[in-house]
């Protein structure tokens, strides 16, 4: 069991285990990352991201 809380995508239920207990899947960190202002790889991220619109 982790320390910090997760969210299972599929059903929106949060939850401190690596899977869900409703549907058994695998849950996702409901944290952002971190924000740093020297970001040395932002703007290869938000091309990236553009680049999936």
């Amino acid at each position: 069991m982790s320390g910090r809380i997760r969210r299972c995508n599929a059903d929106n239920t949060y939850t401190l285990s690596l899977n869900c207990p409703l549907c058994g899947r695998q849950t996702s960190t409901a944290h952002p990352a971190r924000f740093s202002v020297q970001d040395r790889f932002g703007k290869y991220r938000r091309a990236a991201k553009e680049e999936t619109k």
